[in-house]
């Protein structure tokens, strides 16, 4: 069963960091590219950040441009978000995604072939 699993979601204050993790199971996601989705309460899901298999291509959102690294490790068959300077505003369920095109380095695509279930971000101001 493929899976993937985000981990590192929890509560921050204002200015804070948090690290999340997706790391897949049951197929070699080596030559997917791999993102990162995230959904506030009332709101429609938006692109986040992408990065291309070889990490040779990062795409950002704006709003989270200088503040959020996105990362892989391939012989861990894991991706990162690296998140500083936390806003109230960041407070979302954040997904990962994965596919074996190139969609998810289109910002404006929300499609891709594997999703997880979500991590939980919680900015206080």
């Amino acid at each position: 069963q493929v899976q993937l699993v985000e981990s590192g979601g929890g509560l921050v204050q204002a200015g804070g960091s948090l690290r999340l993790s997706c790391a897949g199971s049951g197929r070699s996601f080596t030559y997917y590219a791999m993102g990162w989705f995230r959904q506030a309460p009332g709101k429609e899901r938006e692109f986040v950040a992408a990065i291309s298999w070889g990490s040779n291509s990062k795409v950002y959102a704006d709003s989270v441009k200088g503040r959020f690294t996105i990362s892989r490790d391939n012989t861990k068959n894991t991706v990162y978000l690296q998140m500083n300077s936390l806003k109230p505003e960041d407070t979302a369920v954040y997904y990962c995604a994965a596919d074996p095109s190139t969609r998810l380095l289109a910002p404006e695509n929300l499609g891709a072939q594997y999703w997880g279930k979500g991590t939980l971000v919680t900015v206080s101001s």
